[in-house]
């Protein structure tokens, strides 16, 4: 996916690690994430993330 990982994790500010996909999508949605992080976040498998690098490695490898 096509995503500005700066943005996404401006959206991600708060999560608290690790963090399940339902937290993380909940707090984007919290943050006022755009259609593309909302896409981006809600196509992860579900499982924890421990960092924010590991939603974006994820993200990336979508």
């Amino acid at each position: 996916m096509d995503v500005n990982p700066i943005e996404m994790q401006k959206c991600l500010g708060g999560v608290h690690y690790p963090a399940s996909k339902r937290e993380i999508v909940d707090q984007a949605k919290e943050h006022g994430a755009g259609k593309d992080v909302m896409g981006a976040l809600k196509s992860l498998p579900e499982k924890e993330y421990d960092s924010p690098a590991a939603i974006n490695k994820e993200v990336g490898q979508r």
